[in-house]
């Protein structure tokens, strides 16, 4: 596979992308801490992380840590929008844009030097266009790997810009430590340390056979290749999504099997509001189950024919639940899923079946028009009124 020889793909990440786009919105939250969301943080502005506040942190937690913080509402309408105006600057910059979640995404911008310049003065362009055309500031590293350029945008990170020439990639790599490395979690990182690995450069002194026996086969030629720097993967734009899907964690008290049909409820209104959304439609209806043992049991059943109805997913889900309930009853439930796959365009769907799916679409946008003015629970469903309805995260665009 052919690997470029110098430093040409670009990872470009939004720094601190809702609490940014939170500051950017509302001038009296410039330059003070800012934590997005309530009972769990979304994202902290680098002010509030100064604190040792983190993303996944417990609210509570987090306001300890920083008594001054702004705490603010998610808006993911303003985070969408905010996403697809990144995206149009990245695919104004090059041709080959690799999106990886709605705020960061890889570019790759060999063979560009004639008629944009070299990759830096691209990347400086890049950062400065974000800030002029989005209000957002933008980390970019550049590196001759996707792997290496991502570590660069980090170790960069807030509102940097680094490159890793070739000459130097080692050298740049090995010192830093070992979570570093793209794929390394807490769980995985305090293994290794525990056997005396804690840079990258410790890591990539272990001998491949040594790190499968220790994290497993797959794993282990994973990290030991990136650890050396091996990553001969191009810049790919993404493919279209196979499956759409929402999930909601329940905690670990009991609920009746119609507290459990409420969320499944609300979880389905959400997923064929997507669907419609993305003009996408399916064949599969997948239930996703997470029992109080953290065991985990997956149910599917195939439709007739393609669809995006809510009545339609519903009276399947619904199936797959009461084949569901004796384990849920025995087991215990903390987290509920749903997932609609085998997607296609809705087009043929519109063409041989009467889906009114035109009507439905008008429906979802002025019903999203009012979420949006006056909060998700605007607009309901009886059965999911009073219960929370948990955030859909953005999605990037299919």
């Amino acid at each position: 596979m052919f690997l470029s020889t110098g430093a040409t793909i670009l990872h470009a990440d939004a720094d601190a992308f809702f609490a940014s786009v939170e500051q950017r919105d509302d001038p009296r939250l410039r330059g003070r801490p800012v934590i997005v969301g309530g009972g769990v943080v979304l994202a902290a502005s680098y002010e509030a992380k100064a604190y040792g506040v983190r993303t996944a942190m417990s609210g509570r937690l987090a306001v300890r840590l920083c008594p001054r913080a702004i705490v603010v509402p998610p808006r993911m309408a303003a985070y969408a929008e905010a996403s697809r105006a990144l995206y149009a600057l990245f695919e104004d910059t090059s041709p080959s844009v690799e999106g990886l979640s709605i705020d960061e995404a890889f570019l790759d911008v060999r063979g560009m030097e004639r008629m944009a310049g070299t990759p830096t003065e691209i990347a400086v362009r890049l950062r400065r266009a974000a800030r002029e055309r989005v209000g957002l500031p933008v980390t970019v590293g550049i590196a001759r790997t996707k792997f290496l350029a991502k570590v660069a945008s980090a170790v960069a990170k807030p509102d940097g810009l680094l490159v890793v020439p070739p000459e130097g990639e080692l050298a740049f790599l090995h010192p830093l430590p070992v979570e570093r490395v793209w794929g390394i979690g807490p769980a995985t990182a305090a293994k290794l340390r525990g056997r005396g690995i804690a840079t990258v450069g410790d890591l990539a002194r272990v001998a491949e056979p040594a790190l499968a026996a220790m994290l497993g086969r797959a794993a282990g030629r994973h990290l030991h290749a990136l650890a050396n720097n091996r990553d001969p993967r191009p810049v790919r734009p993404r493919l279209r999504r196979r499956s759409i899907g929402s999930q909601h964690a329940l905690g670990r008290s009991r609920r009746s099997p119609e507290e459990i049909d409420a969320e499944l409820v609300g979880l389905v209104d959400r997923v064929t509001r997507r669907l419609r959304a993305a003009r996408r439609v399916g064949r599969t209806v997948v239930l996703r189950l997470r029992f109080d043992d953290f065991s985990r049991a997956t149910r599917s059943r195939s439709l007739p024919y393609p669809t995006a109805q809510t009545r339609t997913v519903l009276a399947a889900a619904r199936s797959l639940l009461t084949i569901a309930l004796p384990l849920v009853e025995h087991r215990g439930l903390t987290l509920i899923g749903l997932a609609v796959a085998n997607l296609d365009d809705d087009l043929p769907i519109q063409l041989c079946l009467p889906l009114d799916l035109d009507n439905s679409a008008l429906l979802d946008a002025a019903l999203d028009e009012i979420r949006n003015r006056y909060g998700p629970s605007a607009v309901t469903r009886a059965v999911l009124i009073g219960r929370t309805p948990g955030v859909a995260m953005p999605m990037l665009s299919d």
